[in-house]
C-alpha cells in the first residue's frame, strides 16, 4: 500500500526481496519490510518538522524525544498488537481503519490550507510558540504524536503485509524491530533537521574561512528551509491521505478512481528518460488532489457550515 516515493523505489524494494530471500532470518525480513515502507517514511519526516517550528532552541530536541517517544509508544503499544490481531482474525477491517486514518490526514491537510486562505494562520503564527507557555507545547507535542500515529499506522501494515507469510511470534519481532529502526531513523534526521541553525552558528565562529561561511549560509538558510518543509508536511498530509483513501476503495471493490490514475501514468511511462518520473509525479498529484476534496469536505463539515448556521435571536 505505499504511496508516493514508495512507487520509485519499488525495484529498490525488489532487490531487497531477493537478498532478504536467501537469508532467513529476523534481519533480513525486517530490512525486506522496512525497504516497501520507504516512502510513508519520507512522508513523516517531511511533517513532523512543521510540530518544531516556532519553539526555542532550548527547547527543539526535547520537544522531538517526546514526539519520538510518542511514535514509538503508538506502534509497539497500539498499532502492533492490533495490526496481528487483526490481520489474524478480522484482515477485512484493516482497510476500512486506514482509510479512517487517511481522511483524518487529508483533513489535517486541507485545514492547513483553510487556515492559510481565511487568514486564520496568522493569528496562529503572530505570538511565538515559545511565549505561549507550557499548554501551547502539549497541544503542538499531542497534535503531532496524532498525526504520527497515522503516518505510524500505515508504515506498520506496509511492514505487515511484507512479512505476513512469517509465523505469528516471527511477524512480531520483525514488526518491532521496524518500528525501532523507522522511529530512529524519521527523528534522527528530524533532529538533524531543526538543529541545523545552531550547527551553522557553531561553523560561523570558526577560525576557517570556509567553515565561516558555510556556518552562516547555513543559517540564513535555514528559516526557509523549515518554512518549506512545512509545506511539504501539508502537501505529505493530502498525498498520503488521499493515496490511502484510492487504495482503500479499490480494495474494496470500487476500482474506477485508481484504475483512471494508472491509466493516466501510462500515458507518459514511457517517455525517454523521465517517463517513470512523470508517472510518480501522476500518482502523487493525483493522490494528493483526491486528499485535498474529501479533506475540504470534512473541513466544510468541520468549521464552515457550523459558522454559516446563525443563531435564532430571542425574543
Amino acid at each position: 500500500m505505499a504511496g508516493g516515493l514508495a512507487a520509485l523505489l519499488d525495484d529498490i524494494a525488489a532487490i531487497a526481496k531477493l537478498a532478504a530471500a536467501s537469508v532467513d532470518d529476523v534481519s533480513a525480513a525486517a530490512g525486506r519490510a522496512s525497504a516497501k515502507a520507504v516512502g510513508v517514511v519520507i512522508d513523516d519526516t517531511a511533517v513532523t518538522p512543521r510540530y518544531v517550528h516556532g519553539f526555542s532552541p532550548a527547547r527543539e530536541l526535547p520537544i522531538v524525544w517526546k514526539i519520538a517517544k510518542g511514535s514509538l509508544r503508538n506502534k509497539l503499544l497500539f498499532i502492533l498488537p492490533a495490526a496481528l490481531l487483526l490481520s489474524q482474525f478480522v484482515p477485512w477491517l484493516l482497510t476500512p481503519i486506514l482509510m479512517v486514518g487517511g481522511t483524518y490526514l487529508a483533513f489535517e491537510g486541507a485545514e492547513k490550507i483553510w487556515e492559510l486562505i481565511s487568514g486564520h494562520a496568522k493569528e496562529h503564527t503572530t505570538v511565538p510558540v515559545a511565549a505561549k507557555g507550557e499548554d501551547s507545547e502539549k497541544s503542538m507535542v499531542g497534535g503531532a504524536i496524532r498525526t504520527d500515529l497515522i503516518l505510524s499506522t500505515e508504515i506498520m501494515v506496509i511492514a505487515l503485509n511484507e512479512v505476513s507469510h512469517e509465523p505469528f511470534l516471527a511477524r512480531t519481532i520483525i514488526l518491532a524491530v521496524v518500528a525501532l529502526l523507522i522511529t530512529a531513523v524519521v527523528y534522527g534526521v528530524v533532529a538533524l533537521i531543526v538543529k541545523m541553525d545552531d550547527i551553522g552558528l557553531h561553523l560561523a565562529e570558526r577560525s576557517s574561512r570556509a567553515a565561516s561561511a558555510i556556518g552562516r549560509g547555513l543559517v540564513k538558510a535555514m528559516p526557509k528551509v523549515l518554512s518549506v518543509l512545512s509545506t511539504v508536511g501539508i502537501v505529505a498530509m493530502l498525498w498520503v491521505g488521499g493515496h490511502i483513501l484510492l487504495v482503500g476503495v479499490d480494495d474494496l471493490g470500487w476500482h474506477a478512481p485508481i484504475d483512471l490514475l494508472h491509466q493516466v501514468e501510462h500515458l507518459v511511462d514511457g517517455v525517454p528518460g523521465v517517463g517513470g518520473f512523470l508517472a510518480w509525479l501522476i500518482d502523487t498529484l493525483g493522490s494528493a488532489i483526491v486528499g485535498a476534496l474529501v479533506g475540504a469536505v470534512v473541513v466544510a463539515i468541520m468549521h464552515v457550515i457550523p459558522k454559516r448556521k446563525k443563531p435564532v435571536a430571542a425574543h
